[in-house]
C-alpha cells in the first residue's frame, strides 16, 4: 500500500480544480481596490492614534457578498465565491500597507525631517510589492505543505465566511465531480450564513456600544500592590480578539498569553522592586521608577526585551522552515524549464505566477530603491532590504499562519531590522543625520513588505481553502496594494497637516541663515494671516529626544515653531482653534532606536534580555516566536485571545467525549474543529468588531465633539465606565459582564445549543 493508515486524506477544496468557475474579472477587482483604499485610509488613522489595526480580510468579503447580492436584485449577475474572494484579496492590502506606512514614516518628523509625499509613496508601493513577490514561492511551503500545522486563523474564517454566503452557481460547482449533495452545501450555507452574520451583528453592536457610546470601559484592569507592586493583569474586551482566540486553538493562545504574563507579572514587577529606591532615571527611562504605571515601564524597558524576542524567535523559525523553503522555491524554479506540458499538467488550484515574473519584478524593484534618491538608498540599505525582507516575509507569513495577522508583531520585526541596519551603519561610521533617512527607508520597506507577506499569506490560504487560483490572487492583491500605496502618501500627509500649528516664537532663537537651504510657508488656516516665505531650521536635540522645526526670517531669527499634527504636542492655535493630534506610539519607537543606536545611547542589554529568553523557550520546546509576541504585546490584548482558545478547549474537549465523535481520528477531530458552528461565529465577531472599530475611528475623527461629549457623559453617569461612588461596584468588574455574556454566546455555538442547525449537539 502506498499510504499509511495514519496518513491523512487529501485535501478537497470547496470549488474543485476542474471546475471553471468564473473568477478573475474586471469589477471584482475594481470593487477590491476600492474597498482596499477606504480601509487602508481608516486603518492608517486607527494606527497613528493606537498603534493597531485589525485585518480587513473578513469585513472586505462580507462587504463583497453583501454588494453583489444586492446588485443582482437589480438584474445584475451575482459574483462567484471566487470572485468574492478576488474582492477580498484586492481588499486586503490597504490595511496591511496602512500599518507599515503608520509605524515608521511618521518618524520623520520626530527625527527631524519633513514628510515628503515622494518619499512616502516610494517606500509605500516599493515594500508593498516586494513582500507579495516575497511570499509568491514561500505558498507551497507554507500554505499546501503546512496544511492542517499553520491554521492561518483569519484566512480560516474568512474562507467560512465565502463559503457561508456562496451563490447557488457557486453550490453546483462545489458539487460537481465530488459526489456532494448540492442541497446539503445549501443547507450548510444557509445555516452558516445565519450563524456568521448573527456573529458580525452581535460584534459590531457590542463594540459599537462599548466604543463609540461608551457603555462600558473597553480594557478592565487590575494593578497590584505589594508583594506584587507594579504587576497588573488587564483584558482588552473585543469581540475580534475573543474570536480570533476561538479560532487559533488553546495551544498557541495560550503560549502567546504566557509571553504577557511573564511581561505584566514578573519583568514589570521585578523593574519595579528593583528601581524603586532610586533616586534618579534608570536609562533608557526619563522617570523615576517608583512614579511610572505598569504600561509606561513596559513602554521604556519591556518593549525593548521583547522586540529582542521577536528578532530571535524569527530568526529561529527561519532556520527550522529553511527545508520547506528551499523545496518551496526549487518547486517553483521548475517554470524556468521552459516545459509547457508539465505547466499545464498543473491543477488550476496550484497554478502561481511564473517564477520568471517574480524574480524578474524583485530585481526592478531592489534597482528602484538602490538608485531612487529620495530614499538616501546605499549598497548596503539595499542588501538589509534583501536579508531582512525576505528574512521577515517568512517570519510574518508563517506567523500569520500560527495566530493571525491582527496579533502579528510585525513593529517587533521592524525594530530587529533597524536594530541590524543600523549597527551596520555604526560599524562603518556612518552616523551623520542622513543615514537617518536611510535607515529609516530600509525598514519601512522591510516593515510594509513584512506587513504585505503576511496578508498576502493568508488571502492564498483562504484561496487554498476555498479552490481559487493562486495566480489570479497574487495578480488581484498586486493592483490592490499598488493603489492603496500611491493613496496613502498624500493621506499620511493631510492627516499631518489638519493638525499642524505654527506657534509664534517669543523668545531670541537664532541660526546661522546661509546653511539653511530649504524654504516653506504657512500652510492651513494660518496661512491666511502670513503668506509669507520662511527658511526651514532643524533644530536637533542633544539629548537624543524629538527634534524641533523651525520657520526663520533672513535674519536667521525664529518667528515660528512648527508642531507637526503627528507626535506634536501643542493642541491649540494662536487664535484659540483646537486641532486633533495623533500619538503615532510606534512611530516614536522607531525613532528612537534609529537616533539611539547611531548616537551610541540603545539598551542593548535590555535588548540582549529578550533573545535570551527566546533562547531558552527552544531550549524547553516551547515555540519562542508566539511566546515572544505576547512578550511584545500588551497582556490586555493577548488576554481575551487566551479566553478565545480557552473557550475552543472546552468545546473541544466536549465533542471529544461524545459518542458520534468517539471513532475520529486526531486530524478528524480537528478538522471538524474547524468547520464547527463556533468558528463560524468568532468569525462574525472577527469581522463585526473589525468593521465597528473602523467606523468607530471615522467618529472619532470627523466627529469629535459628539464622541467627546458622550465621553464626558458616560464618565458623569455611567457606572459601567466609571467609578461614581466609593461604594460602588468597580467599572473595571462590571464591564467584564457584557463581555461574559459574548463569551457564553460563543461557547453555546460552539457546542451547537444555539444556531447550529442539524449538527450534532454535544
Amino acid at each position: 500500500m502506498n499510504n499509511k493508515p495514519s496518513d491523512p486524506p487529501a485535501f478537497e477544496p470547496y470549488i474543485p480544480a476542474s471546475s471553471k468557475l468564473s473568477e478573475l474579472r474586471a469589477l471584482p477587482i475594481i470593487v477590491g481596490t476600492v474597498l482596499g483604499m477606504i480601509f487602508g485610509a481608516s486603518s492608517l488613522y486607527l494606527v497613528l492614534k493606537v498603534g493597531l489595526t485589525v485585518s480587513a480580510s473578513i469585513p472586505v468579503a462580507v462587504i463583497s457578498i453583501a454588494l453583489f447580492r444586492v446588485l443582482s436584485k437589480f438584474g445584475m449577475r451575482d459574483a462567484t465565491i471566487l470572485e468574492n474572494n478576488i474582492v477580498q484579496t484586492a481588499g486586503s492590502a490597504g490595511e496591511s500597507i496602512a500599518f507599515g506606512v503608520g509605524v515608521t514614516m511618521p518618524a520623520i518628523l520626530i527625527l527631524g525631517f519633513d514628510l515628503e509625499v515622494t518619499r512616502v509613496i516610494l517606500v509605500s508601493v516599493l515594500g508593498a510589492l516586494l513582500g507579495i513577490l516575497m511570499m509568491i514561492p514561500l505558498r507551497r511551503a507554507l500554505i499546501v505543505q503546512q496544511h492542517g500545522i499553520l491554521k492561518y486563523p483569519e484566512g480560516t474564517a474568512c474562507a467560512e465566511v465565502l463559503k457561508a454566503g456562496a451563490s447557488p452557481e457557486s453550490q453546483a460547482a462545489a458539487a460537481e465531480g465530488t459526489g456532494r449533495d448540492v442541497s446539503a452545501l445549501a443547507a450548510t450555507a444557509t445555516t452558516g450564513a445565519k450563524t456568521i452574520f448573527t456573529g458580525f451583528a452581535l460584534g459590531v453592536i457590542y463594540n459599537f456600544a462599548m466604543k463609540a457610546l461608551h457603555g462600558w470601559k473597553d480594557t478592565p484592569e487590575k494593578v497590584f500592590k505589594a508583594p506584587l507592586a507594579g504587576g497588573s493583569v488587564a483584558c482588552e474586551v473585543t469581540p475580534e480578539l475573543l474570536g480570533v482566540g476561538y479560532v487559533i486553538g488553546p495551544r498557541i493562545a495560550a503560549v502567546m498569553a504566557a509571553g504577557g504574563v511573564l511581561s505584566y507579572l514578573l519583568l514589570i514587577p521585578l523593574i519595579k522592586f528593583f528601581g524603586e529606591g532610586l533616586a534618579g532615571p534608570l536609562a533608557p527611562g526619563t522617570a523615576l521608577i517608583r512614579d511610572m504605571s505598569p504600561n509606561q515601564i513596559r513602554a521604556e524597558y519591556v518593549l525593548y526585551i521583547g522586540a529582542g524576542a521577536v528578532a530571535a524567535g524569527g530568526i529561529i523559525s527561519l532556520v527550522r522552515s529553511i527545508p520547506l523553503i528551499w523545496n518551496s522555491i526549487r518547486a517553483g524554479l521548475r517554470d524556468f524549464s521552459g516545459k509547457k506540458a508539465d505547466t499545464e499538467s498543473v491543477p488550476r488550484t496550484d497554478r502561481d505566477l511564473p517564477m520568471k515574473f517574480v524574480f524578474i519584478g524583485i530585481a526592478a524593484l531592489l534597482a528602484a530603491i538602490l538608485f531612487a534618491p529620495t530614499l538616501h538608498m546605499n549598497l548596503i540599505g539595499a542588501v538589509m532590504i534583501i536579508l531582512c525582507g525576505f528574512l521577515f516575509v517568512t517570519v510574518s507569513s508563517r506567523l500569520t499562519g500560527e495566530i493571525g495577522s491582527s496579533s502579528n508583531p510585525i513593529s517587533g520585526m521592524t525594530i530587529a531590522t533597524l536594530l541590524l541596519t543600523c549597527l551596520a551603519f555604526l560599524a562603518l561610521g556612518w552616523t551623520d543625520r542622513m543615514y537617518y533617512i536611510t535607515a529609516l527607508s530600509v525598514g519601512g520597506i522591510v516593515c510594509i513588505a513584512s506587513s504585505n507577506g503576511g496578508t498576502t499569506s493568508q488571502d492564498l490560504k483562504t484561496g487554498f481553502l476555498v479552490g481559487s487560483t493562486p495566480g489570479h490572487q497574487q495578480i488581484a492583491i498586486l493592483i490592490g496594494a499598488l493603489a492603496s500605496a500611491l493613496v496613502l502618501g498624500p493621506i499620511l500627509l493631510k492627516l499631518n497637516d489638519t493638525g499642524k500649528v505654527y506657534v509664534p516664537v517669543t523668545t531670541e532663537i537664532r541660526t546661522d541663515v546661509s546653511k539653511l537651504t530649504e524654504k516653506s510657508s504657512l500652510t492651513g488656516p494660518q496661512a491666511k494671516s502670513d503668506s509669507k516665505s520662511y527658511f526651514l531650521w532643524h533644530q536637533d536635540d542633544e539629548a537624543g529626544g524629538t527634534s524641533k522645526q523651525y520657520l526663520v526670517d533672513d535674519t536667521g531669527k525664529a518667528v515660528y515653531l512648527v508642531d507637526p499634527g503627528i507626535n506634536g504636542t501643542v493642541t491649540q492655535r494662536p487664535d484659540g482653534s483646537q486641532v486633533q493630534k495623533f500619538d503615532a506610539p510606534k512611530a516614536t519607537l522607531v525613532s528612537y532606536i534609529i537616533k539611539g543606536i547611531l548616537s551610541h545611547k540603545l539598551p542593548w542589554a535590555l535588548v540582549l534580555f529578550g533573545v535570551m529568553i527566546a533562547i531558552v523557550l527552544e531550549m524547553s520546546g516551547i515555540p519562542s516566536l508566539a511566546f515572544a509576541v505576547g512578550v511584545y504585546l500588551p497582556l490586555a490584548t493577548s488576554m481575551p485571545v487566551f479566553i478565545g482558545g480557552l473557550v475552543r478547549w472546552m468545546v473541544d474537549g466536549k465533542r471529544r467525549k461524545h459518542p458520534d465523535y468517539a471513532h475520529m481520528t486526531e486530524e478528524e477531530h480537528v478538522a471538524e474543529g474547524d468547520r464547527s458552528p463556533g468558528v463560524l461565529m468568532a468569525s462574525g465577531y472577527i469581522a463585526g468588531g473589525a468593521i465597528a472599530g473602523i467606523a468607530i475611528a471615522f467618529m472619532a475623527g470627523v466627529l469629535s465633539e459628539t464622541y467627546d461629549k458622550l465621553d464626558k457623559w458616560a464618565s458623569a453617569h455611567n457606572p459601567f465606565y466609571a467609578q461614581l461612588t466609593p461604594t460602588q461596584i468597580s467599572p473595571d468588574i462590571l464591564a467584564l459582564i457584557p463581555f461574559a455574556i459574548m463569551v457564553g454566546i460563543l461557547y453555546l455555538t460552539g457546542r451547537g445549543r444555539i444556531l447550529a442547525g442539524p449538527k450534532v449537539k454535544i
